[in-house]
Formats: structure tokens, C-alpha cells, sequence
């Protein structure tokens, strides 16, 4: 059997691996961007506390915005760099 026809295989076998179910925390926030562009949108906190520990404790120079509002309009996903951020704020639902 040829490597892709494996492989072809092996992933006919386990039809749902790519459709893992994560358990998600999601807190609503308010960022300053350094050009001054407010947005607006959902976090994932993941294992995580805080939101601080999102820009404390973690290595990823990006963070993730779902649900995302801005001057600009909405969007469903952003990525934004946290070089570019001034501040965060965590918003009351």
C-alpha cells in the first residue's frame, strides 16, 4: 500500500479526530490598539484565569477575538498582534 493510500486510510478510521470538542471559557472585552481602534469581542481564556494571564503568562504573540465589533463593522474572528494593543478591558455581560 502506497504512504497516501495509508494514509487515506488511517483518516477514513477515525472520521470525527478533526471535530474534538474543547471546552471553551469566553469573557467579553473592550481592547485600545496603539492606532486607536477600539474593539470590541469574545476571548478564550482556555486554562487560563484572567485575562491578564493571556498577556502574562502566555508565549503567543496573538491573541483571539470571536464575535468581534469595531468602528470598522463586525467580524465572526480577528487576530490581533499584542504588540499593537494599549490596553484591555474586561467587560460585564
Amino acid at each position: 500500500m502506497a504512504m497516501d493510500e495509508k494514509a487515506v486510510q488511517e483518516k477514513k478510521s477515525r472520521p470525527d479526530s478533526h471535530k474534538r470538542k474543547f471546552e471553551t471559557t469566553t469573557e467579553l472585552i473592550t481592547i485600545k490598539t496603539i492606532d486607536g481602534s477600539t474593539i470590541r469581542g469574545n476571548i478564550n481564556l482556555g486554562v487560563k484565569e484572567r485575562v491578564s494571564d493571556l498577556f502574562t503568562k502566555s508565549a503567543n504573540p496573538f491573541i483571539v477575538l470571536t464575535g468581534v465589533t469595531s468602528g470598522g463593522g463586525s467580524r465572526q474572528t480577528l487576530f490581533i498582534n499584542k504588540q499593537y494593543i494599549v490596553w484591555v478591558e474586561p467587560e460585564e455581560e
